[in-house]
């Protein structure tokens, strides 16, 4: 897996389809392969309000899978 950029609708759309999940071990992609999730915004983080709450959002492999 490579690193994907989407909207903030279409992470979650993962969520909801089940193709990404909230484990105790770490966001985990297609049953396998656990990801970072990371919030991208158009402001310098210091003058955002919410730091989690973006347009886009950038998920990203770690190294190995589960």
């Amino acid at each position: 897996m490579e690193e994907i950029v989407l909207s903030k609708d279409e992470l979650v759309n993962l969520f909801v389809n089940g193709d990404i999940k909230d484990t105790p071990k770490g966001w985990i992609y297609k049953d396998d392969i656990l990801v970072n999730i990371i919030a991208l915004h158009d402001k310098d983080p210091k003058y955002v309000y919410d730091v989690t709450d973006a347009q886009h959002y950038k998920i990203s492999p770690l190294e190995f899978k589960l």
